[in-house]
């Protein structure tokens, strides 16, 4: 098995390394301030544990969606232009333009690396917030990696990354197509523009760790952001109340961790 190692830099930002491919999630590196959104102000509360320079060159970058400022900021957007490849939505990739490259859910691509071993990114889908959200929310994905080393023999088990979603029917459609060994649900339980979250709170959390019954839970985007509402303390006392603390794993920012 290949190794893999994941580095969070804050909120929803983290760096995937594996089977030689260097990943990074929804690039966000600005410092702290606020953001006015059409129908909201998001205020940003911890700069990134990375610079984007210290990052650096990355073999694609998997953007969950353009539109909200906590998933791709003024710096993350500077970002998407050093990078080879960049995989978003249909939307996105429309006003983004450039490099960016739009997919719709279960559409594929694939990355080659020196070595011939190949890795296929599959877009999944993703609902931010209460079913109805879509017409304010706009379209988010998610992704599946998938690994071979050049002869189609697997070498890590799929990586699942949630992207901005609560649990619903398309996360659960996603396990039954996947046999994710790690999965990075967006966590945090946001809260904007009403009574609801926009991304996972600790039951959606664990109904996903119960769907990926073999997979280590790595979350990512439960800070940095005033409007989350969980934390990652949070998350750990839930699992450890339920006998799931040997699944979770909460990452220190900025230090690169080995994932087994």
């Amino acid at each position: 098995m290949s190794q893999l190692r994941i580095t969070l830099i804050g909120g929803p930002t983290a760096l995937i390394e594996v089977g030689g491919f260097r990943l990074l999630t929804d690039p966000t590196f600005d410092q702290p301030g606020d953001y006015k959104l059409p129908h909201v102000t998001l205020t940003k509360t911890a700069g990134p544990a990375l610079s984007a320079d210290q990052v650096g060159p990355v073999d694609a970058v998997l953007l969950s969606h353009d539109q909200h400022s906590d998933n791709l900021d003024h710096s993350g957007r500077d970002f998407l232009a050093k990078a080879s490849r960049v995989l978003t939505t249909v939307a996105g990739a429309k006003r983004l333009g450039g490099k960016a490259e739009g997919f719709a859910p279960w559409a594929s691509t694939e990355l080659t690396g020196h070595d011939g071993r190949r890795l296929r990114v599959t877009a999944t889908p993703a609902r931010h917030g209460p079913a109805g959200i879509e017409p304010l929310s706009g379209d988010v994905i998610g992704f599946v990696l998938s690994f071979d080393d050049g002869t189609h023999k697997p070498i890590q088990k799929p990586i699942y990354i949630t992207g901005d979603t609560v649990w619903y029917d398309g996360v659960a459609d996603v396990a039954r197509r996947f046999q994710a060994g790690v999965v990075m649900p967006f966590a945090g339980a946001a809260q904007t523009r009403g009574p609801f979250h926009l991304t996972m709170d600790t039951n959606d959390a664990i109904e996903t760790a119960r769907a990926f019954p073999d997979a280590l839970i790595v979350p990512v985007h439960y800070d940095s952001w005033a409007h989350f509402k969980q934390t990652g303390n949070d998350l750990d006392v839930s699992f450890k109340a339920l006998g799931f603390a040997d699944r979770l794993r909460i990452l220190a920012p900025g230090v690169p961790t080995l994932i087994n």
